[in-house]
């Protein structure tokens, strides 16, 4: 994200870099700008690896995907004020419900445009995004749905692991586990949880 069109530089992090996702955002309301270009750093990258997953193909002419995670990103810090966190994973999985949300109303919004193909749904779309075609419009549903209930721990496990193929070194330094291994556990103690929630576990999935 070029500095000129976001307003943060990169400069400002400093140690801040180093502080908790959690002390980071209470910084930030109390007026610490710093705070924002360190969470904007930390965060951004990986949203914007999220929505080329999961923006339908026939959808990217319509908006930029860069231009739509950035200005998501900065309408979801200016309403902190209504976001508790549990967890350091609680943002992340906060902004991936923001963005997903966003995505759904600007599909829907193109479709009543003029000139444009309807597009009935984010999960109606013929041209189906990276993450749809890989697993089916009908799990992704099912599974954004169950995502919805867990934890923003375990929901920020699955995205990391599954959504956007970190390693379980990398996922060990986001979620602050002690070793890849403990964040392989955590990644699989999630998956478990996500099954049951889709009803996979006793064969309930799509119905």
């Amino acid at each position: 994200m070029a500095s000129h069109d976001s307003g943060f530089d990169p400069g400002q992090a400093g140690a801040l870099s180093q502080e908790s996702t959690e002390a980071l955002l209470q910084r930030l309301k109390s007026g610490d700008q710093r705070a924002q270009a360190v969470l904007v750093q930390r965060y951004l990258p990986q949203l914007r690896a999220w929505a080329h997953g999961r923006l339908p193909r026939s959808a990217r002419d319509l908006f930029n995907t860069e231009d739509l995670v950035q200005d998501t990103f900065l309408r979801a810090l200016m309403r902190l004020k209504s976001f508790v966190p549990e967890t350091d994973g609680s943002f992340l999985a906060y902004l991936r419900q923001t963005l997903l949300n966003r995505i759904r109303d600007l599909i829907r919004k193109a479709g009543r445009t003029p000139g444009k193909e309807v597009l009935q749904d984010v999960y109606a779309d013929r041209n189906p995004s990276p993450v749809e075609a890989a697993i089916g419009k009908e799990t992704l549903e099912s599974y954004d749905k169950a995502m919805a209930t867990l934890s923003g721990q375990d929901q920020e496990a699955i995205m990391l692991r599954i959504e956007m193929g970190f390693s379980n070194e990398a996922i060990a330094q986001h979620l602050g586990c002690p070793s890849p291994n403990a964040a392989r556990m955590t990644v699989a103690r999630a998956l478990v949880r996500l099954a049951d929630a889709m009803g996979v576990s006793d064969g309930r999935a799509g119905r």
